[in-house]
């Protein structure tokens, strides 16, 4: 395989720190510029995936006691499926919609900054 030797190669730009920020002594990252508004948009979509996961997970349980129960037909595992399932997503959707409801009340230590936004 023959070498290549003539390749033209361009030089860098000498200052490479431009985008470097004096008062806090490393790079400027847009990723990380939080306004206040940025605080305070509420992520509906995200609060609307917490509300069915919560709903979902509540009706999930609820089954799998009255199966486990005897008050509705169906087997045990039936109603061990259904617990597991609905502690899978009940957990995670009460989780954003207590964050989510306390950002709304203003409790300290609690912003729509801190639900994922899809």
């Amino acid at each position: 395989m023959a070498s290549r030797r003539n390749v033209g190669y361009s030089r860098l730009p000498a200052d490479e720190d431009e985008d470097y920020d004096e008062r806090m002594g490393r790079k400027y990252d847009p990723r990380f510029d939080y306004t206040p508004r940025n605080f305070d948009r509420v992520p509906w979509k995200s609060i609307a995936l917490a509300l069915f996961l919560l709903l979902l997970g509540s009706l999930l349980l609820f089954l799998s006691i009255f199966i486990l129960t005897g008050h509705m037909g169906g087997e045990k595992s039936q109603g061990y499926g259904l617990l597991v399932l609905g502690i899978l997503t009940f957990l995670p959707g009460f989780y954003e919609t207590r964050i989510a409801y306390y950002s709304w009340r203003g409790a300290e230590g609690y912003r729509f900054a801190s639900i994922p936004d899809y």
